[in-house]
């Protein structure tokens, strides 16, 4: 049965958790916010987690194969700094189970 054109009854979705934070305040950091969120979504996937933080149009990077509490230790967390960031949680729906499969990815271009 066919409830919408993206929703139908027989069929079970799974996805990767997001979550993306901005705060007003430049000297204030996203990370612990990020880390405790993604905790939560931690339900959603528990293939990968990665955290991108900008601090002032720099960019720090976290990311690996494991659950949240694993891939994140303290000397991580003090070096995702800034006030912008985006977490991941992965749910392998393709690919291999490589940390290159983990997000959040930037590139430069």
């Amino acid at each position: 049965e066919i409830l919408s054109p993206y929703i139908h009854r027989t069929t079970i979705q799974k996805m990767c958790g997001i979550l993306g934070l901005l705060l007003a305040d430049e000297n204030c950091h996203v990370n612990q916010m990020l880390y405790d969120g993604l905790t939560v979504l931690q339900h959603r996937g528990q293939d990968a987690a990665g955290i991108v933080t900008s601090e002032k149009g720099r960019l720090h990077l976290r990311k690996d194969n494991g659950l949240v509490k694993d891939v994140f230790q303290t000397h991580h967390m003090l070096d995702l700094r800034g006030n912008v960031g985006l977490g991941h949680v992965r749910y392998p729906t393709a690919g291999s189970s490589s940390c290159a499969e983990a997000q959040p990815l930037y590139t430069n271009f």
